[in-house]
């Protein structure tokens, strides 16, 4: 046995085990996309920065919203954690989640993370590149989610792709020393100048080992 099966089969067992205690779903679906896909970064995507940081951003979004939405898209979705965090969550009342993001190796990973998850509601991950997709369509979102703002080195831009009057939820960061972070801000106030929203219903700040994170949900 290889110290890499080895560290899968001992992630999985423990996944189980703790979701056996818990009873939780989410920790079961885990379980079940760790054995599935060993290779999959998953510990990167649901370690204690990453949970906070969507757990603080499905808080918020609960406190600031009635929690019911007909299509929530995820943009730079990768393996889906946020979109199963939602799911899991007995706050929201969800139809359907897209999540898009343009590495097509993640997309079967979110598909398996959160097909249990999902319920009733439907679930489908998409490779696709956020600036080529149709915001406006038949299936258009009725709210755009993207934690991953210091990506995007035009935010306006993108942004003005959206119809007016379509709910975002934004997260950007001060994270400069990660070289693909072409779009920092340094205070959530300069993100709220970026991001130029006709309407602000929640502006916030949450402070992480070597970073802060800025949060905005509003209307474009």
């Amino acid at each position: 046995m290889t110290d890499r099966n080895f560290n899968k089969d001992y992630v999985f067992d423990l996944l189980r085990g703790a979701a056996r205690f818990t009873c939780s779903d989410l920790l079961s679906a885990l379980a079940a996309t760790v054995a599935e896909f060993p290779e999959a970064p998953i510990d990167n995507a649901f370690n204690h920065k990453q949970v906070a940081s969507k757990q603080w951003a499905r808080d918020m979004l609960a406190t600031h919203t009635a929690g019911a939405f007909d299509h929530v898209w995820v943009m730079g979705g990768w393996i889906g954690i946020l979109p199963a965090m939602l799911f899991d969550d007995a706050r929201f009342s969800i139809k359907a989640i897209s999540s898009f993001d343009i590495d097509p190796a993640v997309a079967p990973i979110a598909e398996k993370l959160n097909r249990k998850l999902s319920g009733k509601a439907a679930f489908n991950a998409h490779t696709a590149d956020m600036y080529a997709l149709d915001y406006t369509g038949a299936d258009a979102p009725d709210l755009v989610i993207n934690t991953s703002c210091e990506h995007i080195a035009d935010l306006p831009k993108w942004l003005a792709l959206l119809p007016p009057g379509c709910r975002v939820l934004l997260q950007s960061n001060n994270y400069t020393s990660e070289p693909t972070h072409v779009n920092c801000v340094a205070s959530v106030d300069e993100l709220t100048q970026q991001a130029g929203l006709s309407k602000l219903n929640y502006a916030g700040a949450l402070q992480l080992p070597k970073y802060t994170r800025f949060m905005l949900i509003g209307r474009v």
